[in-house]
């Protein structure tokens, strides 16, 4: 099995490169690894520090760039183009969520119990920390997702998403901001595949700390869940 890390950038200059090292770092046993960074037109310096890692780690990591800012949707579509692996695990750029949880996020997958696996912050006993207007926006778009497709999710705007390559056929995937995380989780659900979530740790960062998801992208979130269940 080959597993390919996603990792979409914009403007993290402070954290791209502790985060790409923890992820070099990762004992993945037997499974191979290669690491995708897809900078998102960052104005920056995180071109250079992903090359200066890229340059480190010539054999495990590549690196790819847009011209311009599209978004984090756009950025992931770019590293599922140039992706190798048979498992595909989209991993943010920033530190609040921990590498070295690959094994259990894989785990299900490997253990052949479904081909999907969301890491759920909110399965997780020491959540603490984690702002209100997160758990509850959080709560009414799971709830929604849950409603609309039938699924049984605890945390649908998870940044740990994992699956396998072969569910993407077919897939259709438009959204070019953070509505990629609701996008995705539609069109999996409407054709059929189950979803597995397994517990997570999260370190949530602040607005002043670049934390970049605002209102705005709720709304396209709740759009985007509309369109995909009733679109034809």
């Amino acid at each position: 099995m080959k597993l390919s890390v996603l990792i979409p950038v914009y403007n993290e200059e402070m954290m791209i490169g502790e985060l790409i090292e923890r992820v070099a770092r990762v004992d993945m046993g037997k499974i191979e690894m290669e690491i995708i960074v897809a900078n998102d037109g960052s104005t920056d310096a995180s071109a250079q520090i992903i090359e200066a890692h890229r340059a480190l780690h010539a054999d495990l990591i590549r690196a790819y760039s847009m011209p311009i800012n599209l978004g984090k949707g756009a950025a992931i579509r770019l590293g599922l183009h140039y992706a190798q692996g048979d498992v595909i695990l989209v991993q943010d750029a920033d530190l609040e969520l921990d590498p070295n949880e690959y094994g259990n996020l894989l785990q299900p997958i490997i253990e052949g119990k479904t081909n999907v696996v969301y890491g759920s912050r909110f399965l997780n006993a020491r959540k603490r920390g984690i702002p209100l207007r997160t758990r509850l926006a959080n709560r009414f778009l799971t709830t929604l997702t849950n409603v609309l497709f039938d699924t049984r999710l605890t945390d649908m705007e998870t940044a740990y998403k994992v699956f396998r390559r072969e569910v993407l056929q077919g897939v259709r995937l438009r959204c070019v901001h953070f509505d990629f995380e609701p996008e995705i989780t539609g069109q999996l659900a409407k054709r059929g595949h189950r979803i597995v979530e397994v517990p997570i740790s999260y370190s949530p960062r602040r607005a002043d700390e670049g934390k970049k998801v605002s209102w705005v992208d709720g709304i396209e979130a709740i759009y985007t869940l509309l369109r995909v269940r009733f679109a034809s």
